[in-house]
């Protein structure tokens, strides 16, 4: 299937060309993963995980299958509706980390169950930050490690409707101080193509989505979010509130990206200039000038 352009303020620019090695290396700062897969999981991806230069000693191969998802996204793509989960060999996964993985300073909690996360974190000495994601899934099953996990994390990131039905409120403004109520010095809230909010108990930052004429695949882009937000704070290693709102940007830019084609096709063809071009564009599309009476 092809892409159709997406819309700029500065240009329009074409689907990128597929991949051709050499690969680039990872964005902003090393990864070291942790996860588990069946011994369906294509060599292909664990091929790709190395070249870019990503630790994976931490990603354990099981006998079984992978973990599988289906849903289907209505027809704004902020709304999914789950079709069916299959936990496969990630039903009974009690990662242990490598020794070396136990100093990682910014640490990302991925999507699975709060008590894991919980678990995972233990195992980190003194982190500098610590992200924790969720889904709606985790506050209908698993509320109370949910919370009792917030309590431990500097920043909890989730969607608008799971900030909604954790919180109990309808405001978003209300449901991000209240997020914060519960133990982060951030929240953010993740609003799909309407961009994000980034709170602190004492300042807002709302930022816009980069404005894409289609999108193919939504799949994966508060994950692609999160995780470039956290490569960004840690090749910076400064987690002040401009330099999060900065990595907020950053966190959309690569989110933008990543819709715009199925699964990892985008993000293998994306290089560092095209990054930095929709920095750019952020930049153009948010400005407005002071009053002049």
């Amino acid at each position: 299937m092809t892409s159709k352009r997406p819309w700029s303020p500065t240009r329009n620019s074409s689907a990128a060309p597929r991949p051709t090695p050499p690969w680039p290396r990872v964005f902003f700062s090393p990864v070291r993963l942790v996860g588990v897969v069946g011994e369906d999981f294509p060599v292909r991806y664990r091929d790709l995980f190395r070249q870019r230069g990503i630790d994976i000693e931490g990603l354990k191969v099981e006998k079984g299958k992978t973990f599988r998802w289906s849903g289907e996204y209505l027809w704004d793509l902020n709304q999914r509706k789950t079709l069916s989960i299959e936990l496969n060999v990630f039903e009974k996964f009690r990662p242990t980390l490598p020794s070396k993985y136990q100093s990682t300073p910014y640490v990302m909690l991925g999507n699975i169950a709060p008590e894991l996360q919980s678990h995972v974190l233990k195992q980190i000495g003194k982190p500098k930050f610590v992200l924790a994601d969720t889904m709606d899934l985790w506050i209908e099953i698993a509320r109370k490690d949910l919370m009792d996990l917030l309590t431990k994390v500097d920043a909890v990131c989730m969607n608008d409707s799971e900030a909604r039905e954790l919180t109990k409120t309808t405001s978003l403004i209300k449901a991000g101080q209240t997020l914060l109520s519960y133990g982060p010095t951030y929240a953010i809230i993740k609003k799909g193509e309407h961009g994000c909010l980034l709170f602190t108990k004492d300042r807002f930052f709302a930022a816009p989505a980069y404005p894409l004429e289609d999108i193919h695949d939504p799949t994966g882009a508060g994950d692609v979010f999160a995780g470039s937000l956290m490569g960004y704070l840690a090749s910076v290693n400064n987690i002040s509130f401009e330099v999060m709102r900065k990595a907020v940007v950053y966190g959309s830019i690569m989110a933008s990206y990543n819709v715009e084609a199925f699964s990892l096709q985008r993000l293998q063809t994306l290089k560092q200039s095209d990054i930095e071009e929709r920095y750019t564009a952020f930049k153009v599309i948010s400005h407005f000038d002071d009053i002049d009476f």
